[in-house]
């Protein structure tokens, strides 16, 4: 699987929401802006990678 590092500057704010709206996205909502199934399960695969690493740096919403 080929991989990709991405960097991005965002303010705690965007940090904040952004984490917030991974929190509460689910399959089912990538179902529907996804082509596929297939898709819709890298997307949440992805959403779920960057939710981790705002955890890593100490953005968790509870």
């Amino acid at each position: 699987m080929n991989t990709i590092d991405l960097q991005v500057s965002l303010t705690l704010e965007q940090a904040l929401a952004l984490a917030q709206f991974l929190k509460r996205v689910g399959i089912d909502d990538y179902r529907t802006l996804a082509v596929d199934q297939d898709e819709a399960w890298h997307m949440l695969d992805a959403g779920e990678r960057v939710r981790a690493a705002l955890r890593e740096v100490g953005i968790a919403p509870r």
